[in-house]
């Protein structure tokens, strides 16, 4: 994952999405037919997004087969997480807690770890312990709040480096993602409650408007 240790390449033509804190069947098979490349199911209880993996297993399944699954997680217990590897398909484990890289890195499963972005300096220095995650999400920082805080941040923070190969994530929406992505040409952006008609419930109008965005941001950075 380390930048520095990556060959030099074209840039990517396509910006990956991921619709997370997915609740509903209807919501996943509708953000698989608009081609989405993951959906995110929250296992963190106190969230407003939460499943539990009963709840999950039937939501997993009806993901196309060119979509992954990423299982979210706070702070579990490993037993908490091998229990949820029994009941649900994921394809890929997003921690968003203080785990340690050797935790995360346990489950026989592509890991990504989500940092909450204060400034550059403390970026740098979580970036640099989590080198050897499969992939990175940078997320708005606000104290006691592990993640979906609903807010941006200050996007210019991230070093230029690392721009194309991070998931970008906090307070993205339709009407600020196409910035978002020409701003900073991440890898992929993340997003949950940008595209709710409420807590837990995605709009379909709103799903396929930030589709639509990164679409048009990708158009228009491959052809300036």
């Amino acid at each position: 994952m380390n930048p520095e240790n990556t060959p030099n390449q074209e840039p990517h033509s396509r910006t990956r999405v991921k619709y997370c804190g997915m609740t509903r069947l209807s919501d996943v098979e509708f953000a698989d037919r608009l081609g989405v490349d993951a959906i995110g199911l929250v296992f963190y209880p106190p969230s407003p997004r939460a499943i539990t993996p009963e709840q999950a297993a039937p939501l997993a399944k009806a993901a196309g087969v060119f979509c992954s699954r990423v299982g979210l997680f706070v702070n579990p217990t490993a037993d908490q997480v091998r229990d949820t590897l029994r009941q649900v398909s994921l394809d890929l484990l997003q921690f968003h807690g203080d785990e340690s890289p050797e935790f995360c890195a346990g489950f026989d499963r592509p890991w990504i770890k989500a940092l909450r972005v204060q400034d550059t300096a403390s970026l740098l220095q979580s970036l640099g312990h989590y080198q050897q995650a499969d992939g990175v999400i940078l997320d708005a920082y606000k104290p006691g709040v592990p993640g979906g805080t609903g807010e941006t941040f200050q996007w210019t923070l991230i070093p230029e480096q690392w721009r194309r190969r991070i998931v970008l994530a906090g307070g993205l929406t339709p009407a600020n993602v196409n910035e978002a992505v020409c701003t900073i040409r991440p890898q992929g952006v993340d997003v949950s409650g940008g595209i709710e008609a409420e807590k837990g419930l995605k709009s379909p109008q709103k799903m396929t408007e930030f589709m639509r965005q990164v679409t048009l941001a990708d158009a228009g950075r491959n052809h300036p």
